[in-house]
């Protein structure tokens, strides 16, 4: 699958080791064992897909580039517990120092891709697909969210640029759903959509009437949604958001929405349990 930009991402793990090294690991320092060679094995404690191991590699390039980094699986694996996710050589005061920049990176985005895989299999024999949103961790957004496609759900907007949502927010100082969209045809460029949030079916159709490109059924009951879609009936993509869980993920996926925004992915994933072991 295709990985960030290198550029996008270095700011990201200087800043992480920089944070977390510092002035340098005094422990390894003084217990001596900085310039010995050794050899450590990633693992993962528990069944999961992997995400990350190119930034792992990069943190610990970042920090010698003597080290040598060998990856045991592919972006996007799904591997069962007890694999070798990665093998790293080099001076052990260097991955030591790496170690926790490293795994902290690879388990979490892990956790986004194993949580977005579960997910994404739940809908899996319907139309709709599972997306992201911006509730992402600050300065993380470019990892979170390919950590999202790694677990093969799909990308929600990057940011406030990228297309036009107007939320219940928007529609309170323009006064209704309608003016809203009108406003913004009237301004759009001609390749940003629309999206409205609706809370109800009058919305709905207000929303609709207007010429919205997408529709989100935001907080609504299933047999709303299942109004809404048949209202709606191809004319704009339905979306669904909030309280979306493994519990219901399939029953909303089965009222012929297209596309379900799941906020959790990327704000409440647990993380993989990796560990990096010395051999």
């Amino acid at each position: 699958m295709n990985l960030p930009s290198r550029s996008q991402y270095l700011g990201i793990i200087d800043r992480a080791i920089e944070e977390d090294v510092g002035h340098g690991d005094v422990t390894s320092e003084y217990l001596g064992v900085a310039d010995r060679e050794c050899v450590a094995v990633a693992t993962n404690r528990e069944d999961g897909v992997i995400a990350g191991l190119f930034i792992m590699k990069t943190v610990f390039e970042r920090i010698d580039p003597s080290i040598e980094f060998e990856a045991g699986v592919e972006e996007g694996e799904l591997v069962r517990k007890g694999a070798t996710l990665a093998t790293i050589k080099g001076r052990a005061g260097s991955v030591l120092a790496g170690e926790r920049v490293a795994l902290n990176f690879l388990q979490r985005m892990s956790g986004i891709a194993t949580f977005t895989y579960q997910f994404a299999r739940a809908v899996r024999n319907t139309k709709a697909v599972v997306v992201d949103t911006r509730k992402t961790t600050p300065g993380l957004r470019l990892l979170d969210k390919y950590a999202v496609r790694a677990g093969g759900g799909r990308n929600h907007r990057f940011g406030l640029s990228d297309a036009i949502l107007i939320k219940d927010n928007h529609i309170a100082m323009v006064g209704s759903v309608a003016k809203a969209v009108e406003k913004a045809k009237e301004n759009r460029g001609h390749t940003l959509t629309i999206e409205v949030e609706t809370s109800d079916i009058d919305q709905v159709r207000e929303a609709l009437d207007a010429g919205a490109d997408i529709i989100m059924l935001d907080n609504m009951k299933l047999k709303e949604i299942e109004e809404a879609a048949a209202l709606i009936d191809g004319r704009a993509i339905v979306e669904v958001s909030g309280n979306v869980g493994m519990i219901n993920v399939t029953q909303i996926a089965m009222c012929g929405v297209d596309v379900i925004s799941v906020g959790a992915l990327t704000h409440s994933p647990d993380a993989l349990d990796i560990g990096l072991d010395f051999v």
